[in-house]
């Protein structure tokens, strides 16, 4: 197979040129294209006055392909092998059953991989199934009753479900090709295969979500949903099996292997494994807001005079700067025509992340403004600090916003000037369950909210309009990331042998798919276990 790389097409140009196109880089006639597939298609907006899509393809020939690419002579072409994964060899010696600890995305593709190589995992997830749980959410949202057990953070699908669904990732791994095929055949859009920027949309994320839970049902595995983790039973440094409860009634499981993939949420179960010995350590993490733009003013700041082009969609960014305090600031899970999402999974407390349709058609654009925290700024030096951390800023976010879930909001314009903000301007804030308009100054550190000041105007200079006076902060943004980090060895597990410590709970991941690849990893783990091993 050959690999063409930044074959340029113009807005007015249809995709079916590329074949041509692909043939004139080959220097053959078109007839001799077999077929081909996208690889990966990306926006090119560098030049505002000539914004394009950049394709690379995968073209079978009838020809010799590796003769023609070496008559190409050019560094834009290449022979590929196509991808495939290849489940490895399962030489795990036992009799039980594995168990996994959360379906978000790291326990699905655990669970998904396992089940795929005949050992029938049982997966417990606290919250419930996708469906009821929107339905909790929503009633969250609109009522302002918090169930502890079915909300943003919890259920099936895990915090991921009530995303953007984006699919970028700054690892590298061969897994990532049989994530996201896995996903496509679960009911994703076709484009998450070639996009340089995937997602699927949290309206699609539902459907996709069902639809792996039933394909590792089909293949033997469970998923018992509404079933928490109580504790590890554990003797003499293995694991022996588990206690979970489900509707009130606990009950024992005997097994020696369990993939830990929690989430960055559970964290009345860290504290239970730190308080049976798991060796946990302190790991950074950020704080900051949401800040909301018209989704207009984005698109003319990155396609000029093709803002809106029905081609383009809705325009995203990224940026970083170096900002305060010798601290960086960057923006994270930027949502495209998308909302603030309340997403609160404790008792007086507050949180907000973003969500987009797969349409991205929203009034607004939001991305988390984030400024990194380190151990050092930690009120101890006590292994879960980060969490007590993060529940004290969640909680300072709660009081001042009315100790009603309401968000605390601030103008950025007034933001930039310390001042309280009075009234809304022409952006209209989106979290779901309201905002009161503060200063955010009173909830966020010191450190973050100056870092995040002067961050606002270096970034202002790269995205025309970013410092928008009427532009709404909302706060605080606190789960983009785990604030511990459960110690593993070269064999993935922790201190208690057979304990899997997997994804973004346990400071292995940040986003769907890193956390779907450690799943991964974690599978072959178990698949590789032995004797040995332990």
């Amino acid at each position: 197979m050959i690999r063409i790389n930044e074959i340029k097409l113009s807005l007015a140009e249809e995709e079916s040129l590329l074949k041509s196109k692909a043939a004139k880089t080959l220097r053959i006639n078109e007839k001799y294209i077999k077929s081909y597939t996208i690889y990966k298609k990306s926006v090119d907006a560098r030049k505002k006055d000539d914004v394009h899509f950049t394709y690379s393809i995968d073209v079978i020939i009838t020809l010799d392909e590796e003769q023609i690419v070496s008559k190409c002579k050019s560094n834009k072409v290449q022979l590929v092998k196509p991808y495939k994964y290849e489940l490895p060899e399962n030489k795990r010696v036992s009799k039980f059953r594995p168990v996994i600890v959360g379906f978000g995305p790291a326990g699905m593709f655990a669970g998904l991989i396992l089940a795929q190589a005949g050992l029938r995992p049982i997966i417990l997830e606290r919250g419930k199934d996708v469906d009821t749980r929107t339905a909790d959410v929503n009633k969250f949202w609109k009522t302002k009753e918090l169930n502890e057990e079915s909300n943003v953070q919890f259920g099936e699908g895990g915090a991921g479900t009530f995303s953007d669904g984006k699919l970028t990732t700054g690892i590298k791994s061969p897994f990532i090709r049989k994530i996201l095929q896995e996903l496509y055949e679960a009911g994703a859009p076709e484009e998450i295969l070639y996009s340089s920027k995937p997602h699927i949309g949290t309206d699609r994320l539902a459907i996709v979500v069902k639809n792996i839970r039933k394909k590792i049902e089909q293949l033997g595995g469970e998923v018992r949903l509404e079933c928490k983790l109580e504790k590890l039973i554990a003797a003499n440094g293995f694991i022996h099996g588990i206690t979970y409860s489900h509707k009130g009634e606990c009950f024992d499981l005997e097994t020696d292997s369990v993939i830990m993939a929690i989430g960055h949420s559970a964290r009345d179960t860290v504290e239970m494994m730190y308080n049976m010995g798991v060796e946990i350590m302190q790991k950074p993490f950020s704080v900051g807001a949401r800040i909301e733009h018209p989704q207009s003013l984005i698109n003319k700041a990155q396609y000029g005079k093709f803002a809106g082009h029905k081609k383009l969609g809705a325009a995203d960014y990224k940026l970083a700067c170096h900002g305060l305090h010798e601290r960086g600031a960057y923006t994270f899970c930027m949502c495209p025509g998308g909302t603030v999402v309340a997403a609160a999974s404790e008792k007086e407390g507050v949180i907000v992340n973003g969500m987009s349709s797969l349409a991205r058609d929203g009034e607004n654009a939001n991305s988390a403004l984030l400024v990194g925290i380190e151990p050092k700024d930690f009120p101890s030096e006590h292994p879960l600090a980060g969490i007590y951390y993060q529940r004290e800023i969640e909680h300072n976010a709660y009081v001042l916003a009315g100790s009603n879930y309401n968000a605390p909001a601030q103008l950025v314009g007034d933001f930039l000037k310390g001042s309280e903000s009075k009234a809304l301007g022409n952006v209209q804030p989106t979290c779901p369950t309201g905002v009161t308009l503060t200063n955010l100054d009173e909830c966020l550190p010191s450190k973050v909210s100056a870092t995040m000041k002067s961050a606002i105007v270096e970034m202002d200079k790269k995205l025309n309009g970013f410092n928008l006076y009427d532009a709404v902060l909302t706060a605080p943004e606190t789960r983009s990331s785990s604030s511990v980090r459960i110690l593993r060895d070269e064999f993935l597990q922790c201190n208690i042998r057979g304990v899997y410590p997997c994804g973004e709970g346990a400071g292995y991941a940040g986003g769907i798919i890193s956390a779907a690849v450690d799943g991964v990893k974690c599978a072959h783990a178990v698949l590789d276990l032995s004797l040995i091993h332990i």
